[in-house]
């Protein structure tokens, strides 16, 4: 983009995001949704394989992660207004159509983006999250409902962060266990642990799960944009009939890839396998 400048925040309805912004300042813009309980550390691996190919990445810190973004209440934290953040920082930057890059709760982000948002998304591309149609779906025609059962937990007022700040008292061993058992690495792991139990994120955090219940219809909305859906043989949270759905819910050219042997944290375990699909992905 001519007179491009980097950013390190964006502003929307007084709230502040922090933005790691990378890559050729003329390059197409590239933005990286984190999930949970995530920030845009999660990227440090996959992005610079897009930058050697000339894409900028904004890599934002979102609601309820960055410092300066954590509204109470968990009407604040429905997908709608989850979007509209990444607009915002969108319109920020002055970027045009964009690719639009989620993983875990990042990836339903972009999806919502990528049906209700096609003026501004040129491509989306998921990782781990089906479509949230196609997750629904699964929850009563496969063993979701039963893998789901942390995201009703997370409903409950004030257990959750009982717990898991228990869990994290003496240097959050099991908490960073559980991770490891997903696929993530122990740097990884003890650095989003300590994040959750030290940053002031952990209830935030959680409000993206309680938010749930107030997510507009819109979100069901097929995807016309082309798609790359990216999942995993090995995600203990996720099982194959939200991915096998999910071809119904994009009428945009759609790519759907298993990646073999990894987890739930792709962006960690596979940055190499997933650079290379979307880098086809986003010049096609």
């Amino acid at each position: 983009m001519t007179g491009a400048q980097r950013i390190t925040s964006f502003a929307r309805d007084g709230w502040i995001f922090d933005v790691t912004d990378q890559g050729p300042l003329d390059g197409d813009v590239v933005v990286l949704l984190h999930g949970f309980p995530q920030t845009a550390k999660s990227w440090e691996l996959l992005a610079p394989l897009l930058h050697a190919s000339g894409y900028r990445t904004l890599a934002p810190d979102q609601r309820g992660y960055s410092p300066r973004a954590r509204p109470r209440g968990r009407f604040a934290y429905r997908l709608s207004e989850l979007a509209d953040d990444a607009l915002a920082l969108i319109a920020a930057v002055g970027a045009g159509r964009v690719h639009v890059v989620g993983h875990d709760w990042g990836a339903s982000v972009a999806w919502t983006l990528g049906a209700t948002r096609p003026d501004v998304v040129a491509t989306v591309t998921a990782l781990s999250v089906p479509h949230p149609a196609a997750f629904i779906r699964s929850l009563f025609t496969s063993r979701q409902l039963l893998m789901s059962w942390y995201m009703f937990f997370f409903q409950v007022p004030w257990i959750p962060e009982l717990v898991i700040r228990q869990i994290s008292k003496g240097g959050r061993t099991s908490l960073v266990a559980g991770r490891m058992t997903a696929g993530q690495s122990e740097a990884n792991a003890r650095r989003d642990a300590d994040f959750l139990a030290n940053s002031g994120a952990l209830a935030p955090a959680l409000n993206w799960y309680r938010g749930m219940p107030f997510n507009s219809p819109k979100r069901l909305a097929r995807v016309t944009v082309p798609t790359l859906f990216i999942n995993s043989d090995g995600d203990p949270a996720l099982s194959v009939k939200g991915a096998e759905l999910t071809g119904r819910y994009v009428t945009g050219s759609y790519t759907f890839r298993t990646l073999k042997g990894v987890g739930h944290w792709i962006p960690e375990q596979a940055a190499r396998e997933v650079a290379e699909l979307l880098l086809v992905h986003l010049a096609r």
